[in-house]
């Protein structure tokens, strides 16, 4: 069977402690290269995990070039990723770039054109539309097991450590973007339309040094079509919280663990006095999103997270985002997606034990 080689394009915590990982039980996707700014950790790392090629940043294009790598990986900070996506694409090579996928509209859109005018895919790297549990839940809103789900509501919170990069507003760092983004996701596909107006409220964390640049907390409520709501908080300065509740004409879900992957992901369906409780197995969500894009580019399929999902987000994050700063409601207007996750794109793997993190 064909493979997949991958390089890994930021080789830090995410992709240490669950991409790397994941990709050896994938079957179709092999790592080949690491590009790292870090040549110490990316020998250790490619010992470990077998990679054949390591790479400094200044030699990002030379790898591009050599004819080793099908796809790239990018998880590096939001700043950077439109620069390594498009090179990477005029070079040829398929893209996947975590969340968000860049830091303004027309960032996006140069990466989407890039992507486009190549013949490449881009993919957003959303992890829960390749998690067999998230797709059964969207899967029981759809058949109506809840009536017409009327709202969203969700928190996602923990205690980010000081220091990191996500605190940083130079690479669009905060709750609402690292964390935030898997609610609002999780909202335009549970309604299956896109937000049109946000209001938005942040909290600074007075006194906590972690928070001296960033906002510690967010709070947004969106309006969708059919007169539905979205609401979430994103929080970097509490307690770990991961759920979110899709409440119907008919009936509830409640989802807690929601979004995480160190965790299965759990359910409550709640319509009237009848109650149904599910527990999952604990899917490893990074060698699924693999698997689907490997898959993706051996069919010479699209992507259903692709560049305009990501884009999406992006629109309506800088909604939320102005609407905090102002005060003021802020319209949305984003092109209807083609298709939301389903079924048939449910990748199901056991979470990958062998990792190896500095």
């Amino acid at each position: 069977m064909k493979k997949i080689r991958y390089a890994v394009v930021g080789a830090g915590w995410i992709s240490q402690i669950a991409f790397m990982p994941g990709v050896a039980q994938t079957g179709n996707s092999v790592m080949t290269a690491i590009v790292s700014g870090n040549r110490a950790n990316a020998e250790k790392l490619a010992k470990f995990h077998n990679v054949e090629h390591i790479f400094a940043y200044e030699d990002y294009d030379k790898m591009l070039r050599q004819g080793i790598v099908d796809a790239v990986y990018i998880a590096l900070p939001n700043s950077m990723h439109a620069d390594y996506a498009i090179r990477a694409a005029q070079a040829g090579i398929h893209v996947m770039v975590e969340k968000p996928l860049a830091v303004t509209v027309a960032e996006c859109e140069a990466m989407i054109a890039a992507a486009d005018k190549a013949g490449v895919w881009l993919m957003t790297a959303y992890r829960l539309h390749n998690e067999p549990a998230t797709l059964e839940i969207l899967d029981l809103v759809r058949r109506g097991e809840i009536g017409e789900p009327r709202i969203f509501n969700s928190v996602f919170s923990f205690n980010m450590a000081g220091g990191n990069h996500r605190l940083k507003p130079e690479h669009w760092g905060g709750p609402l973007q690292d964390i935030g983004v898997y609610c609002l996701n999780a909202a335009r596909h549970v309604f299956a339309s896109e937000p049109e107006e946000a209001i938005a409220v942040t909290a600074a964390g007075e006194g906590d040094e972690r928070f001296a640049e960033v906002e510690e907390m967010i709070a947004t409520t969106l309006r969708f079509p059919k007169s539905r709501l979205a609401h979430f908080t994103a929080s970097f300065g509490a307690e770990m919280s991961d759920m979110y509740r899709v409440v119907g004409t008919e009936g509830k879900i409640d989802v807690e663990p929601g979004f995480r992957f160190e965790t299965p992901v759990r359910y409550r369906l709640t319509r009237g006095s009848k109650v149904v409780e599910k527990t999952f197995p604990h899917y490893d969500h990074f060698s699924g999103m693999t698997a689907y894009f490997s898959d993706c580019i051996l069919k010479g399929q699209r992507p259903e997270s692709d560049g305009g999902d990501g884009l999406n987000d992006v629109r309506a994050m800088l909604a939320i985002e102005a609407a905090a700063r102002t005060g003021q409601p802020q319209k949305i207007v984003s092109a209807p997606r083609p298709s939301h996750p389903t079924l048939d794109m449910a990748r199901s793997f056991p979470h990958a034990e062998r990792r190896l993190v500095f």
